[in-house]
């Protein structure tokens, strides 16, 4: 459904800042300038956020082609003189505007759903279960914000029969604003727990603000089980029809009996309207459970008989919340995002695509995308454009109908099609891919795993995973305590503390960072050759590695007067402007230049005008302990003591910066103009100030190789420090101390997670594999997956029985581990 420009003035009530205006269609909404799709079809909206400012980015969006521009401030039209400028008072707001005014066109059931947890999962559920009844739009992946949401209303089409969109909030205030644009005619309150309670003044107000989404809803659905919830909806509702189930015996329309476990799931019987029935879940735990109920709820309150949502139940299968990043064969790079295929999942997959540097050739395995409720050719039209749009180099299409891409796509651009993945996988050559980035994207149906594990590299069953979701959560935590204009660095030494340089440091360049800092040069030319191009500050410049630092345009930290003379004597003649950066000590007494240095230090720098100094540091000793703060103030003196007259005798003002992670946290009034951001981007933060607010980006897993039983008084691995003093389950675990789980681990020092519960090392580590004690574990199974540290077992219990701390930890974690990047 395009609009005209004119026509979204008019709904926005804006004013015009160019004239006269010139008409356009506008079929999708923008809010990224890394994010543009048919850019002469979009209308971007420059948002104002804490950080960013979406006014600084009209210039790439114009360049780009975008000709359409919502804005709230003055633009220097004069700049763009193809392009449509709306100014209104708030552009998040008039984003909501729009989609509300979008949402009202269309007379269809919506259902509405929020909650603490599980809005992504019940709402995935819902189309799993309903796709075959109705044509659905939903909002895509975790599209609940204030952003997000507004976005996925826009999807709204004619053809449409059901929506389904999630909301979340973060405080107060926000979900009137979600309300207006979703307009529920159905209501889904999943649960009511602690997540953003930092955001309310109480649990019940954040259940009371959250509930506000269903001002247009009935019925409205929860769990009877929890007492708050179902008050709080009868106080606010009164009048309104509440769809309640059960499964503690409380008053309700749907009761649920006691659960009967196997290995394969869950059983229950239940009762709705007098009709009895059981229903089977494919899942065990509580959380899949609770959320299946929810579902069945849906079901019965739309009309379907219960036997039939019963059976459908049985079918559902988990969520693929995630995309994975690996590596492949032959030198590949991996992105698998299959089980999932719509236009909105793979625009974002596409983009994912495109940000990755290394390969220059990217492939994109498709396979049909299936009940997208529009006509094939119109719809893979629109792939097609997506495809060009991203710069994809060789296409291969999966199935039946994908083939109508065929005459969209551009005769330069490779093109194989196959019936199904068998035949695909029957046809593939050895060495069909190679130094190339492919990404699949493919419909449950088609079973791209299979593809998936023929293309993966094939590696040590020990993986450590890195959540790039929560990376830049934990970024964005950070840069909320700072103050405007405040620019960030952030570390990315050892190898991003063992998580991968190459692919944070893609990240962080997304996020815009302003600089990045490693140790040594090598670790810096790494990322120029994988095209990271922002600026990167080499700490420790050796003087064999100054040729690389001219050849790649690394920035040193200049340390002494003698590293200074030996830097200006490999300077080349013809290297035009260099910057580099002074390091001052402070108290650290480890690398700095002292007070008496620096009249020295500004005579060489006089003579050597290509060079500048961008930025002044120093390192705080023991910013995380609160023992130690008025030796962290006398350190920032003494900063400011150096750093005055360095920039006298400059005749300019360098960047400061003083602050680690846990300064960024305690001593915020030394925040300067830049702050460094080093391990508390992994989510580890020593003072515990921001316990709750970040969160784990490594997760540690290694798998069950083999299960034995032995009789008390046996013995168990080298020098038998392992004594069994009753018959005992040890379990043998796919880990050793050259993965980076060193002895000190052994004998009972530390507790893996193993099925959610904890099992004790048992016997000394081995070079390869550790055994632990699952005795107390008793379905603990061959090929289970064993958690060493993560979300629920934080690295530092790790740290603490290696008697050392988290930095060594992490650093110490083996290449050989198998690495794989996720995010939703």
């Amino acid at each position: 459904m395009p609009y005209s420009i004119l026509h979204i003035r008019e709904i926005l009530q804006a004013s015009w800042l160019n004239d006269p205006p010139i008409e356009r269609q506008v079929e999708h909404l923008l809010h990224d300038s890394r994010q543009i799709l048919f850019p002469d079809l979009a209308l971007f909206f420059a948002l104002v956020g804490p950080r960013q400012d979406g006014h600084r980015f009209i210039r790439e969006a114009y360049a780009a082609g975008v000709r359409n521009f919502v804005v709230s401030k003055a633009v220097p039209v004069e700049r763009y003189p193809e392009a449509n400028f709306l100014k209104v008072e708030d552009g998040a707001r008039a984003m909501q505007t729009l989609a509300a005014y979008h949402r009202k066109q269309f007379d269809i059931p919506v259902i509405g759903i929020t909650g603490s947890n599980g809005k992504t999962i019940v709402k995935e559920w819902l189309y799993q279960l309903l796709q075959d009844h109705y044509h659905i739009v939903r909002s895509p992946k975790s599209y609940n914000s204030q952003i997000g949401v507004p976005l996925s209303v826009w999807q709204m089409q004619e053809s449409h029969e059901l929506a389904i969109f999630e909301a979340g909030i973060s405080q107060m205030g926000e979900m009137e604003h979600l309300a207006e644009v979703i307009r529920p005619t159905m209501g889904v309150i999943t649960n009511i727990g602690d997540a953003h309670n930092e955001g309310f003044p109480s649990l019940e107000l954040k259940l009371r603000e959250k509930i506000g989404l269903f001002f247009s809803a009935e019925p409205i659905i929860y769990r009877n089980d929890d007492e708050l919830i179902g008050r709080v909806l009868r106080e606010t509702y009164p009048d309104k029809k509440l769809f309640c189930w059960s499964g503690a015996g409380r008053e309700a329309d749907l009761h649920i009996g006691e659960l009967r476990f196997s290995r394969n799931g869950a059983a229950m019987d239940g009762d709705f309207g007098g009709e009895s029935f059981t229903v089977e879940v494919p899942f065990t735990d509580g959380a899949s459970i609770e959320n299946a109920l929810h579902c069945l709820a849906v079901l019965l309150s739309l009309g379907h008989p219960v036997a039939e949502a019963a059976r459908r139940l049985a079918r559902l299968e988990p969520v693929a919340m995630r995309l994975e990043l690996k590596a492949g064969i032959d030198n590949c790079t991996l992105i698998n995002d299959s089980y999932n295929s719509d236009l909105s999942s793979l625009a974002i997959a596409l983009h994912f695509l495109q940000q990755q540097g290394g390969h220059t050739h990217r492939t994109l395995i498709l396979s049909d995308i299936l009940q997208s409720g529009k006509k094939a050719r119109e719809l893979y039209r629109q792939v097609a454009g997506l495809v060009v749009e991203k710069k994809v180099d060789a296409f291969i299409g999966i199935g039946s109908e994908v083939v109508h891409i065929r005459p969209f796509l551009p005769d330069s651009l490779p093109a194989s099609f196959f019936a199904d993945t068998e035949e695909f996988l029957r046809q593939l050559e050895p060495h069909a891919f190679r130094n190339q980035t492919i990404l699949l994207k493919g419909a449950r149906a088609f079973h791209f795993e299979q593809i998936a594990n023929r293309l993966s590299q094939k590696a040590h069953k020990t993986v450590l995973e890195i959540n790039l979701d929560a990376l830049r959560h934990n970024l964005h935590v950070f840069q909320r305590l700072l103050q405007p204009g405040v620019k960030t660095m952030v570390m990315v030494k050892a190898s991003a503390y063992g998580s991968g340089a190459t692919e944070v440091a893609r990240l962080l360049e997304l996020q815009r960072v302003d600089y990045l800092g490693v140790a040594y040069a090598d670790e810096g030319v790494e990322l120029r050759k994988a095209d990271i191009r922002l600026p990167i500050l080499v700490l420790n410049p050796e003087e064999a590695s100054f040729d690389l630092l001219f050849r790649y345009q690394l920035e040193p930290e200049i340390y002494s007067v003698g590293l200074l003379k030996k830097f200006l004597e490999a300077l080349p003649e013809d290297i035009g402007q260099f910057q580099i950066h002074l390091k001052l000590e402070t108290g650290m007494n480890r690398l700095g230049l002292s007070g008496k240095d620096i009249p020295e230090l500004l005579e060489l720098l006089k003579k050597a005008p290509a060079v500048r100094v961008a930025s002044v540091l120093s390192h705080l000793a023991a910013s995380e302990d609160p023992v130690q703060d008025e030796y962290t103030h006398g350190q920032a003196r003494r900063f400011d003591e150096g750093y005055e007259p360095l920039a006298e005798g400059l005749g300019y003002r360098p960047l400061r910066h003083l602050l680690n992670s846990g300064g960024i946290v305690r001593f915020r009034q030394y925040q300067m103009d830049m702050v460094r951001l080093g391990i508390g981007l992994y989510g580890v933060e020593n003072s515990r100030e921001l316990r709750g607010l970040l969160r784990p980006v490594l997760t540690l897993k290694a798998t069950v190789s083999q299960i034995r039983e032995i009789a008390s008084g046996e013995t168990v691995g080298y020098g038998r420090h392992g004594v069994a003093n009753t018959p005992k389950r040890i379990a043998t675990i796919s880990i050793g101390y050259a993965d980076g789980l060193l002895r000190l681990a052994g004998n009972g020092r530390f507790q893996v997670l193993i099925r959610g519960r904890r099992a004790p090392t048992f016997g000394n580590v081995c070079m390869d594999m550790t055994m632990i004690d699952v005795t107390g574990v008793g379905d603990a199974s061959e090929g289970d997956e064993v958690i060493l540290f993560g979300n629920e077992l934080p690295v530092e219990e790790l740290a603490t029985a290696l008697q050392t701390i988290p930095y060594e930890v992490l650093t110490n974690l083996s290449e050989r581990l198998k690495r794989v990047y996720w995010q939703e």
